[in-house]
């Protein structure tokens, strides 16, 4: 009994570290996504406050589903899969669709719901796509199936074009197919044959051919192709050691492309520094070596798969953001979870620390 009690209380406080951390990174993202949007916000609408307003209206809501979703039995989550999947498959190809999704900057990723309010399926569909294959994953069925599905998925990824939230889909799937222990042979030859397929369509699409370009040399078009990446670094090292101090980035003026969003994390560098964005990576570090904590303690199955799924699909895409703006891997635009500006992105990601809270807290 109490070894049982002990067990509980240690759960508890692993919650409670959990929600600290996330409250630091969310408290944080409220203050740069201010930073960053002030200049965009008044010159578009006449107020400086108008996206951090926003973001706080998602940051609240996402609070309230957080403590919803953490209260539902992940029985109910594992039946409910399939059918959230499907939902998403849906919403994937309608947003393609001229006359329902919206186009911005060359891509069609959007739906457009009034008021300045867009939501962007793919962000639903990497909750969904980790739900799902935690089920059959742990079923151990046929393979072909679920990845027959992934491979829809990818494909209309890759139409709007999204090519970063690809990339983190399929990573995550293979850190799922690798911890619930398919053969190596079988993991390594899909990962061969993806790396085949992601070399053939950078190759085939002159963007993205660009893109790669561009991170094998980030110096040769600063004005065109490397503009970007460019003005990236140049935040970087404009903040030196210890930044130029908050509300004094200078590449927010709308020198650096996706500011509050994609982004924010070079203003981040030129205001707070090398000191300050090494914080900022040690309380991503501390968060996700929490989640990880939660899957490694599971017994069950399912819930193991389903933790390491949610925990891996974060910290990846945490990765890519910070890998494509300090050039460590070509640029691809997605936003650094629980700090960039956004509605959909927010709100999944805080549905995924209910999954994740419910999961340590109980044993059903």
């Amino acid at each position: 009994m109490a070894k049982k009690i002990t067990q509980v209380n240690r759960e508890r406080v692993r919650s409670l570290q959990i929600l600290v951390l996330l409250f630091l990174l969310l408290g944080l993202g409220m203050i740069m996504v201010y930073d960053s949007s002030v200049a965009e916000a008044q010159r578009l609408f006449g107020d400086k406050f108008y996206f951090v307003k926003r973001h706080l209206i998602w940051v609240t809501l996402g609070i309230g589903l957080m403590t919803v979703v953490s209260k539902i039995p992940t029985s109910f989550i594992k039946k409910f899969s399939p059918h959230l999947f499907g939902l998403s498959a849906v919403l994937l190809a309608g947003v393609l669709i001229p006359g329902l999704g919206s186009a911005a900057q060359g891509a069609r990723r959007w739906f457009y719901l009034g008021k300045s309010i867009y939501f962007q399926p793919s962000e639903l569909v990497k909750l969904s796509t980790v739900l799902y294959f935690a089920v059959w994953l742990k079923n151990k069925q046929r393979l072909s199936h679920p990845l027959i599905l992934l491979g829809v998925i990818i494909f209309l990824l890759i139409l709007q074009p999204d090519f970063g939230t690809a990339i983190i889909i399929t990573a995550t799937g293979f850190l799922m197919m690798f911890v619930s222990g398919l053969p190596y042979k079988t993991i390594f030859t899909l990962v061969l044959i993806c790396t085949l397929a992601g070399l053939g369509l950078s190759v085939s699409s002159s963007y993205r051919l660009e893109r790669i370009k561009t991170f094998l040399d980030p110096t040769k078009d600063p004005y065109g192709s490397s503009y970007h990446i460019n003005q990236a670094l140049i935040a970087f090292g404009s903040g030196g050691w210890w930044g130029l101090g908050l509300g004094r980035s200078r590449q927010k003026f709308e020198y650096l492309p996706e500011a509050s969003t994609d982004s924010i994390f070079a203003v981040a560098g030129e205001e707070l520094g090398l000191v300050g964005v090494t914080v900022i990576i040690l309380i991503f570090i501390l968060l996700y070596w929490q989640f990880f904590r939660v899957a490694l303690r599971e017994n069950d199955g399912y819930r193991r798969l389903l933790a390491v799924g949610l925990s891996g699909w974060l910290s990846i895409q945490t990765l890519v953001n910070l890998g494509s703006l300090t050039a460590l891997m070509p640029m691809t635009g997605v936003p650094l979870p629980f700090i960039s500006y956004g509605g959909s992105s927010l709100i999944i990601q805080m549905l995924t620390l209910g999954i994740l809270l419910r999961i340590n807290l109980t044993q059903k």
